[in-house]
């Protein structure tokens, strides 16, 4: 049955990246069945702990920005309050410059956390694809349905029967696909096993009822299914919500509590994440950034109730994923930790600055070039005037008026400056619209 496909990602940018994904968590999940452990709880584990150990020079890198924004903040404040109710238009460019030299001497980026966010979403994206739809991407949890959705398509009324499934809402556009109506038997196969893979327990018992002849095929398959997918006594394939209904319904008490393990454990590591993460100072100095850090105070306490809401209603395996991913991160931050605090930062930032200063160097050699251009300009655009002023003013007369114009030009600016070269240009222009 290796052959089959079933209905995987086809995105252009998650459906490579889930392919990908699947080949690791297949490679991992035939390592484990060979040693006699084929079982989809401790290969989502596994799968977890590959994934983010490729991920770690991104965590590496996100977690020295992080300290490195930490040390830095209180040189952005003291910008800030230095041009603190200053909207002109000199204050805010030099304020832009002197912010970005400062990023530029930690040698990071405003928008660098965002860069990397960007580089994993779609990879994070992909993953719960994979983990959501095992039997797409793991050939053995797949050939698990054999041989009874062959007999189940044989026999008459199986596709009315399953569209009165619970979830047929997921796949109702599979059944009305083309390849479906047109009996093409690989995508009948797949649509088949896709909405058996999320139904529950009850609709199991009722498609054995309604398909008696199909018993064996059913028991058979249900029996490798509760073999790949029980770990710790929870099905990964069903959410602890319906595991609780399951439960109370049963009146099984060990049960109900046993459904709510994974919400509350994807709740502490969650908030054990935030605390690990290094935390900004407020300002009280700064309305904005203390809006903008009370806001972020309040996502991280958030985070681990909504963690708790998601992993009790999405399935078993996606909530096992938060926890072990959680656990994962919550080590790594630890490590990485340890290792920036063993950092020279300073020896860091000493780096930046020479790094910082030869390019303010090279940027400089262009800007002198561009001042030199439009300083030609300036002369061409008044040569005349200024041949025929020149011609009948005194030695005297002419510094006096060269005194003047550098005094005008270099107002609330350094001579030589760029800050100079900007306000020269700007009041040119202004003289010249009068």
């Amino acid at each position: 049955m290796s052959d089959i496909l079933l209905t995987q990602n086809t995105g252009k940018i998650l459906g490579p990246v889930a392919k990908l994904l699947g080949y690791i968590m297949e490679g991992i999940f035939f390592v484990i069945d060979k040693i006699g452990i084929p079982n989809i709880g401790l290969a989502i584990i596994l799968f977890t702990i590959v994934i983010y150990l490729l991920l770690t020079p991104l965590t590496i890198r996100q977690q020295k920005f992080s300290k490195l924004q930490v040390k830095m903040n209180p040189e952005l404040q003291a910008i800030q309050k230095k041009y603190k109710n200053k909207k002109d238009n000199d204050s805010m460019m030099a304020m832009n410059m002197e912010t970005q030299a400062v990023y530029a001497k930690y040698g990071v980026s405003p928008s660098g956390s965002c860069v990397q966010l960007l580089i994993q979403m779609p990879i994070l994206l992909a993953l719960y694809r994979v983990i959501g739809n095992i039997p797409a991407y793991v050939g053995k949890v797949k050939e698990a349905f054999f041989p009874l959705v062959d007999n189940l398509i044989k026999e008459p009324g199986s596709v009315e029967f399953l569209k009165g499934f619970k979830n047929f809402g997921m796949y109702e556009k599979q059944f009305a696909n083309e390849n479906f109506v047109g009996g093409v038997t690989s995508y009948v196969q797949n649509t088949f096993v896709d909405v058996l893979n999320t139904a529950s327990s009850a609709e199991w018992t009722s498609l054995k009822e309604h398909f008696s002849n199909l018993s064996g095929d059913i028991d058979h398959t249900l029996s490798l299914l509760d073999q790949y997918n029980n770990f710790l006594g929870l099905s990964m394939s069903n959410s602890p919500a319906f595991t609780f209904g399951e439960a109370r319904a049963d009146g099984s008490v060990i049960m109900m509590i046993a459904a709510f393990v994974i919400p509350v454990l994807a709740a502490v590591t969650q908030w054990i994440n935030v605390k690990l993460m290094p935390q900004q100072e407020t300002n009280t100095d700064n309305e904005q950034q203390n809006t903008m850090m009370q806001s972020m105070k309040t996502m991280n306490t958030i985070m681990p109730i909504m963690s708790a809401v998601f992993c009790y209603t999405l399935p078993a395996g996606m909530g096992l994923y938060w926890v072990a991913g959680a656990v994962v991160r919550s080590i790594q931050q630890i490590l990485i930790n340890k290792h920036i605090d063993k950092m020279d930062l300073d020896e860091i930032v000493k780096k930046n600055e020479d790094k910082a200063k030869k390019k303010m160097e090279k940027a400089g050699q262009k800007a002198e070039k561009m001042a030199s251009y439009a300083s030609m300009n300036t002369k061409n655009a008044g040569m005349a005037s200024k041949a025929s002023v020149s011609s009948q003013m005194s030695q005297e007369e002419k510094d006096e008026l060269v005194r003047k114009s550098t005094e005008y030009y270099s107002r609330n600016a350094k001579p030589g400056s760029m800050m100079s070269k900007a306000n020269m240009v700007r009041e040119y222009n202004e003289k010249k619209n009068k």
